[in-house]
């Protein structure tokens, strides 16, 4: 019964009193009991009882501590409200909001309400303004106005190798900045493209302040340094120190104290992304700015390598986290999370990165997390992104993070100069020279979208793997498909392999009818495969010609789910060099 309310709760189904109190009447009487007693006494909690509505009173979020005693329990109450980030049975963290901390009370758990970890920061050292204090130890946070004041300074300082932009904004209009950083700013080159983003959640600032002093570091030391020369000179590096500015700044603009995880609408960003198991929102929530303005980020620019910052734990936390699939790439994620983890070791004391399987872990493996960002990035973007865990206090206090730096700073440095190792090339027309976007597969390799697609302007195209032999089949609308064998790959090592593509003598109107859609008729969701590369404003189609919804793609096929679609006769619509094609698809 627990697991059929966790089921119906995380599709969003209980939103008021009467459709709870309906499902407690279909239950069997012993059960209606439980689940009503629950519902009807909020929470206990060491003889302590509390109405709900006092609880979120005065914050949307609610942060409390309970017991389980199994794993499989752990993933299923993760299906509901937020995990901290250092779970760790039988004692566990959560946060949740008024809805899904309604969701958790009927699954009748004793807990402890706790205090929220942003009331908890001292000796913050805010930092007012920038001529107040000494910048050289970094050991401070900065407000609000002053993080975008030495943003917009770093481009000022160096033109030539910062570039800031607002990728959007927040719910309460607060910016979501990036830099850009590269010796060429306005012009594409084949070079892989990083990024660096940090504090999602935000009440985890410890990478926020480490971000800053990163773009701080490579700029001032550019002409100096022929390692930090070498990285801007040959990686598109793109760095956002704070992705939830509304929940770090929850209290004023001047201060950190009483910062939220969630954002201002109290959704937990980190829940709040398309699954690869779980669907377009495994959260019951419409997607927030700052999750539709980096999905928009990302998809204009095309990372190849990336990571998201946090703190809670020590420890880096490489994919999957919705399910325990093992990753195509799990030897490479092996070698370069240990890299991390042992340089953090190697530059650091008092066991800092020791934790967990000698500081790193699988995703999954430490707890079940679905609509996350590392999965959204791995899966959807066919980029490499893992999820690292910076500081067990989620916020230090101001004289620690220089600590923090100096353990992490080789460590940043050594995963950036990875994205240049691995195999690399530009895919051209055979005739024309022209760039070409292509998929790059590896047979009886890839898989869960682990292939990776070229970059335009340029053609390049970046893909990581550990020492080993491989067979690589690149492929392209219009063009005779090219398999190469016996590609040979050297950790820490680049393999340059160009591939030129020869153009078939096949019409697009004869690809398109390689386009298959199954099942049919379908109940509750079809794939779509054989999709043209070149396809673009795809969307699906009512019989009476009105737009149900825009579909987005990520290479050559797609599954369709009926959502909340009527019975009937639908069309899949693309389009090719501006000609329309469409095929019919029926749901029961």
């Amino acid at each position: 019964m627990i697991s059929e309310f966790i089921k119906l709760s995380s599709n969003s189904f209980f939103y008021d009193w009467h459709v709870f109190c309906s499902f407690c009447l279909k239950t069997q009487p012993s059960d209606a009991k439980i689940y009503s007693s629950t519902f009807f006494l909020p929470f206990f909690a060491t003889a302590q009882t509390t109405r709900i509505d006092s609880i979120f009173k005065n914050a949307g979020e609610v942060y409390f501590s309970f017991e389980v005693n199994s794993k499989v329990e752990l993933n299923s109450i993760s299906k509901i409200v937020s995990l901290d980030h250092g779970a760790k049975l039988p004692k566990v963290f959560a946060y949740a909001n008024e809805r899904t901390f309604t969701q958790f009370l009927a699954l009748n758990i004793p807990y402890t309400p706790e205090a929220s970890p942003g009331s908890q920061f001292k000796e913050l050292n805010m930092l007012l303004s920038l001529e107040d204090k000494q910048q050289d130890n970094w050991d401070f946070y900065p407000s609000y106005d002053v993080y975008l004041e030495m943003m917009y300074a770093f481009e000022d300082q160096y033109p030539d190798l910062c570039k800031v932009t607002s990728i959007g904004s927040t719910v309460d209009g607060r910016e979501l900045l990036v830099a850009k950083l590269t010796d060429s700013l306005t012009v594409a080159q084949n070079e892989p493209k990083v990024l660096y983003t940090s504090s999602m959640h935000g009440d985890e600032i410890s990478g926020f302040v480490l971000s800053l002093r990163l773009i701080d570091f490579l700029l001032k030391n550019y002409e100096s340094d022929s390692e930090i020369r070498s990285i801007l000179n040959n990686v598109e590096l793109w760095i956002n120190p704070l992705a939830n500015p509304d929940g770090t700044y929850r209290n004023n603009n001047n201060s950190i104290f009483n910062a939220s995880r969630y954002n201002a609408n109290w959704i937990d960003l980190n829940r709040n992304y398309p699954d690869p198991e779980d669907g377009p929102h495994p959260d019951g929530n419409p997607y927030q700015p700052e999750t539709i303005a980096f999905m928009n980020f990302t998809d204009s620019v095309g990372f190849d390598l990336s990571s998201n910052f946090h703190s809670g734990a020590v420890v880096a936390n490489y994919p999957w986290d919705t399910w325990s699939n093992i990753t195509a790439d799990l030897d490479w994620w092996l070698q370069v999370m240990t890299q991390y983890a042992s340089l953090a070791q190697q530059n650091s004391s008092n066991d800092y990165f020791s934790q967990y399987e000698n500081g790193i872990t699988n995703g999954n493996e430490w707890y079940e997390v679905a609509g996350g960002r590392q999965d959204y990035m791995n899966y959807y973007e066919h980029c490499r992104e893992f999820t690292l865990e910076l500081s067990d206090d989620k916020t230090p206090i101001g004289a620690d993070l220089p600590f923090y730096w100096e353990a992490n700073k080789a460590s940043l440095l050594a995963y950036i100069q990875q994205s240049v190792f691995g195999l690399r090339g530009v895919v051209t027309d055979s005739l024309t020279g022209e760039a070409l976007l292509v998929k790059v597969f590896i047979e009886n390799y890839d898989i869960d979208n682990s292939e990776v697609y070229s970059h335009l302007p340029i053609g390049n195209y970046h893909r990581y793997l550990s020492s080993g032999v491989y067979s690589l089949t690149f492929s392209a609308d219009e063009y005779v498909s090219k398999t190469l064998n016996n590609v040979s790959i050297l950790n820490n090592e680049t393999t340059f392999l160009d591939v030129q593509l020869v153009k078939n003598n096949l019409t697009i109107e004869e690809l398109t009818t390689q386009l298959k859609i199954y099942p049919q008729p379908a109940r509750d969701f079809v794939f779509v495969a054989g999709i043209p590369e070149l396809a673009n404003n795809v969307k699906l189609m009512d019989a009476k010609g009105s737009l149900v919804r825009p579909i987005k793609l990520k290479g050559t096929s797609i599954v369709l789910t009926k959502r909340n679609m009527s019975a009937g006769q639908y069309y899949f619509i693309y389009y090719v060099n501006g000609v329309q094609y469409s095929k019919p698809i029926i749901f029961e």
